[in-house]
């Protein structure tokens, strides 16, 4: 196997962010199990680790900017610092909520309204973020998640403070509606995908692109529908499994 072709869409920052979440989730589960009794600061360790990686490289990288003029004149210079400055403001934005969450889950001195302020104020910026990053061909995952999940935030918060006294199945409505056109999309990169492997005139390359996102989409659509409708019934009391159990699924 040619090791330079596996390993040329490669991105070390999701691999990190990746990474981060999976210890994260675990360590997370295991305390809700009570399999753990660690300090919730201590639960939440894979997360300051990403969160200070990025702290430190946006400023690293501010930090060359600005000690080479050189790279301001440069076509793209600007735009790759702007890219950079705005990922660092929602890290910050993003690392204040989980300070409050891990207050909260600690101590429990907080409403859940106020722990979720940062994100649901992230998901009001990520709309003109995505909008920014389309003009300038830049990457907006993570942007696009948080804006179209403004309203599962809002319903989060309610009913965790127990506002509102729906059954989880129904306060996670705004993540069925995301998850049903996230399937629709896998079912559609299986389709391509299948349409260019029974092309001949399509270059390899590109068929072999079509077929790794589809296999990659699957992998990362479904285990978090699964997961999402073992969580639903896990909350609402209608399931004995574990959290371990659920979150082995992602």
């Amino acid at each position: 196997m040619n090791l330079q072709s596996a390993f040329q869409d490669f991105n070390p920052s999701k691999f990190l962010v990746y990474i981060c979440l999976l210890l994260f989730t675990f360590l997370f589960a295991l305390r809700l199990d009570g399999a753990i009794q660690w300090s919730f600061w201590a639960v939440f360790l894979p997360i300051w680790f990403w969160k200070g990686t990025a702290i430190i490289g946006a400023c690293v990288g501010s930090f060359i900017w600005w000690r080479h003029p050189q790279y301001r004149v440069e076509g793209e210079g600007y735009v790759h610092y702007k890219a950079m400055l705005i990922c660092l403001s929602l890290h910050i934005l993003l690392l204040m909520f989980e300070l409050l969450a891990c207050d909260k889950l600690q101590s429990g001195r907080h409403v859940w309204i106020l722990v979720f302020i940062p994100l649901i104020f992230i998901s009001i910026i990520s709309i003109a973020i995505c909008v920014w990053a389309v003009k300038h061909d830049r990457s907006f995952e993570m942007e696009l998640f948080c804006s179209v999940n403004i309203l599962q935030f809002i319903f989060l918060a309610l009913r965790l403070d127990q506002f509102i006294n729906w059954s989880w199945v129904v306060v996670l409505v705004p993540l069925w509606i995301v998850m049903s056109l996230a399937l629709i999309g896998v079912l559609y990169a299986i389709i391509f995908a299948g349409i260019l492997i029974r092309t001949a005139d399509v270059n390899p390359d590109q068929r072999r692109t079509s077929v790794n996102s589809a296999i990659a989409y699957s992998f990362l659509v479904v285990p978090i529908l699964v997961f999402l409708v073992l969580l639903a019934n896990k909350l609402d009391g209608d399931s004995m499994l574990t959290y371990l159990d659920r979150k082995s699924v992602v």
